[in-house]
């Protein structure tokens, strides 16, 4: 059995207006992922994602390619603590 593993992620880029949460939701709930997303005021897209380590790091990896349209300059990840809701949902 996997270990969980939580990250937050912080990407930085053409990451706004370009349907980063969504396609980010969209690739969290495809791996079976806990977890939220959101726009930053400062232009930047912040993710929780908690689930097995190996699903999490290839989320990670995911997120330095993101959707059609956005163009990621940089993603930051840290250790972080799982979120309080079992699902992954898009926050405002």
């Amino acid at each position: 059995m996997s270990q969980t593993k939580s990250i937050h992620a912080r990407v930085t880029g053409r990451v706004q207006g370009v349907s980063f949460r969504a396609w980010t939701r969209d690739e969290a709930e495809r791996r079976g992922l806990d977890g939220w997303v959101r726009n930053e005021s400062d232009g930047t897209v912040c993710a929780v994602i908690h689930g097995p380590e190996d699903r999490v790091d290839d989320m990670a990896r995911a997120l330095r390619r993101g959707p059609a349209g956005a163009q990621v300059s940089e993603v930051q990840t840290e250790i972080g603590n799982p979120p309080d809701n079992a699902e992954f949902e898009i926050r405002r």
